[in-house]
């Protein structure tokens, strides 16, 4: 077993896999339709209403005479000035002038900029602990194990959705989803398989994969860590004596120089903040310590090889920011979970980073660099303004509930999805240097049916042999410490376990109490267009919109809906973002819904098509259900389409079902707009689909 491993360092429970994207009105079962909470933004506001701080030393005039003459008399600074994806204006070469005042700082030494320890990697690199997790904990573990033994040091464990969600595996709403993105975990029996670890990271990297830029990922982790301390002090713990034990987590991108300044950054940021704003006196309360993963939504199920070099730099950048411990994603996650062969590429590339290159020989080797210090400044500049922004709104809470995070995520991604789609930021494979045919990949396959039948028949053998009655006595705790406010509910959770409690069990217990939050849906209107600019493909979609509502009396209608429990909602929420843009009418489906409830929305919204963004393997039993479900409703003539990460050997299947068309990652919005509105057409035109029957005059 693992337990006893001595290679096994530290295993962090966390959720949420980083899974590549494929997002309004948004409708009530009464049919009743309106635009929620709409955000409407314009081309000048580039990164969602927050400025980024601008370069403090204007370019060296020495080079800038130089350059021009190189640039045939062209000014340097407009012409090779680079506007980062994050809105930093670069400037094409920094100079000790850039640097100049700058106070000498060590790492290991407050405010830690260069790093949490004065050795860093010289005495001991970072852990190489890689996230896995799928079916049963009988089959992880057996990849855990070969893992290990391969030269993996830590691990952190990939729960299913179910799990996450507080369900069992026998749940009716889990059906789709047991296994399929993580491992099942129903109770302390399936644990028995694990180590101690650390329960408990404060997470960015989710925010950076619904499409946080990494100014936003840090300022909005930063600001939750905040209200995590927060929230400890005024329950009367000394913020020094749990301070220290906090760490964080980021997801690493591909804007390679911001990485490596966001890490920087964000240790300058919290060694200022913890002293100033939460009155920590020991050091090591001010520590920064953090956990990275490369990013998944960088990449691609296009040409898929190309992800290793992706992981790679991103990996590089992650280690040159100083992290403790990195997961290196494997090439294939863009189509579904890793398999034994990517999965070692993955692993393999950072043990080829510690062992081979010399980078661990060197403690913060880009200290003292004049563009790297200049840009932490910004970084944290400009990070600080957002938290400031926060702290005025009463703390990370209350910004969580008025919505304003959600909304600025949301419109980074939009931004971030026409800049690709318009072919202005460049993705090798994708929208430049594509092959003309694609080989077919070998992917994991997970059996969800069987993987069901397992995790039910463990159960059954739970509930026959424990002692009902101390499990009846612990839920009630559970419940009656929710009513009361009075005892400490983690505590009561482990007891409930060692009673041989389950996990929906203790999530039901405090479910009747607290109730299950529900997630209003909320997007932007403008960012898409605004950002891609004027364009051909764009003006052509608009004008194709506008001739179907003079055509059919009405505009293409779709319901952009999630099923089962992905909670993943990027891509959906940037398709929603670009079809409204592109003229349709969009409902928006809520998160965490059963196939009725679906058919059920299509239905009353009278739509033409209901699309499903599916990013966790559940398509296989929900997408079939839906279109069941339409039918039983009377509407089979509905069309349903998919989007997200769907292995192209799944395609059959689902076009068997009834499936109209399929979108994966990497689908131009303006293209498949266009497309989706040939579908609509052609449907129509035959006598069939696409909303109100067969009778025209209702379209």
């Amino acid at each position: 077993m693992l337990r006893g491993s001595k290679y096994l360092r530290l295993v962090r429970l966390r959720c949420g896999g980083g899974r590549p994207l494929t997002a309004g009105l948004c409708g009530d079962h009464h049919g009743k339709h309106r635009l929620l909470h709409t955000t409407r933004t314009s081309r000048d506001d580039t990164v969602g209403g927050d400025e980024r701080a601008k370069p403090k030393v204007p370019l060296d005039q020495e080079w800038a005479a130089l350059a021009r003459k190189m640039l045939k008399g062209a000014d340097p600074e407009e012409r090779l000035t680079w506007r980062t994806p994050e809105g930093f204006d670069l400037k094409p070469l920094y100079t000790a002038e850039d640097t100049a005042g700058h106070e000498k700082e060590l790492p290991g030494k407050y405010p830690f900029t260069r790093g949490p320890y004065a050795t860093m990697y010289t005495q001991r690199p970072w852990t190489i602990r890689q996230y896995a997790g799928f079916s049963t904990v009988e089959e992880s573990n057996k990849f855990y194990k070969a893992n290990i033994a391969a030269g993996q040091q830590g691990l952190s464990v990939a729960f299913d959705l179910p799990t996450h969600r507080g369900y069992d595996s026998d749940n009716p709403l889990a059906v789709g989803d047991v296994g399929m993105a993580g491992v099942a975990v129903d109770s302390v029996e399936d644990m028995k398989h694990m180590p101690q670890y650390n329960s408990i990271s404060i997470s960015g990297y989710h925010i950076m994969e619904a499409g946080a830029d990494p100014v936003l990922e840090l300022a909005f982790t930063v600001a939750d860590g905040l209200e995590y301390c927060r929230t400890g002090v005024s329950a009367g713990i000394d913020i020094d004596s749990f301070a220290p034990r906090l760490s964080f987590f980021w997801g690493i991108g591909m804007t390679f120089y911001t990485e490596i300044a966001k890490m920087r950054a964000a240790r300058r940021l919290w060694a200022h903040l913890m002293k100033e704003k939460m009155g920590a006196k020991n050091p090591k309360s001010m520590i920064l310590r953090c956990h990275s993963q490369t990013s998944g939504w960088s990449l691609t199920a296009q040409d898929p090889y190309n992800n290793i070099m992706r992981t790679c730099i991103e990996a590089m950048a992650a280690v040159f920011g100083g992290t403790q411990s990195l997961h290196t994603n494997s090439f294939d996650e863009a189509l579904a979970l890793p398999t034994p062969f990517s999965a070692r590429i993955a692993r393999n590339t950072q043990i080829i980073l510690q062992e081979e290159t010399g980078i661990t020989k060197i403690g913060d080797p880009w200290g003292g660099s004049y563009l790297m210090e200049a840009l932490t400044d910004q970084v944290y500049e400009s990070a600080l303004k957002i938290i400031n922004e926060i702290e005025d709104m009463g703390g990370m809470a209350k910004a969580v509930a008025s919505g304003m995070p959600k909304l600025r995520i949301e419109e980074s991604a939009a931004r971030r999805q026409a800049r690709i789609d318009s072919k202005t930021d460049t993705i090798v494979g994708v929208n430049k240097y594509t092959l003309d045919k694609e080989e077919p990949l070998e992917v994991l396959s997970i059996d969800n049916a069987k993987t069901i039948e397992s995790q039910k028949r463990k159960l059954e053998t739970l509930r026959s042999t424990r002692d009902q009655s101390a499990v009846s006595s612990a839920l009630t705790a559970l419940t009656q410490a929710a009513e009361s406010g009075d005892g400490n509910l983690l505590h009561l959770s482990i007891q409930a376990s060692r009673a041989r409690c389950t996990v929906g069990e203790i999530s039901d217990a405090l479910e009747k109490v607290h109730g299950r939050h529900v997630a209003v849906p909320r997007m932007v209107s403008g960012a898409y267009v605004s950002e891609y600019g004027q364009a051909e493909e764009v003006d052509k979609a608009m004008r194709r919109v506008e001739a179907f509502e003079v055509r059919e009396g009405r505009r293409p209608r779709i319901l952009v809906a999630k099923v089962g429990e992905d909670g993943h909602d990027r891509g959906y929420k940037v398709i929603a973002t670009g079809f409204t843009d592109l003229g349709f009418d969009v409902d928006i489906g809520p998160l965490f819904t059963t196939p009725a409830q679906v058919a059920q929305q299509a239905v009353d919204a009278d739509v033409h098509v209901v699309g499903i963004s599916s990013l966790a393997g559940g398509h296989k039993v929900l997408v079939p259900k839906v279109i069941e479900e339409l039918g039983s409703l009377g509407r089979p003539n509905i069309l349903v389409v998919c989007g997200g990460v769907i292995p192209p050997q799944d395609y059959a299947a689902l076009y068997q079902s009834g499936v109209t068309a399929i979108y994966g990652p990497g689908t131009s919005i303006p293209l498949a707009a266009y497309d989706l509105l040939d579908v609509i057409e052609s449907a129509l035109d035959n006598g069939g689909s696409g909303g109100g029957g067969n009778d025209r005059q209702k379209l």
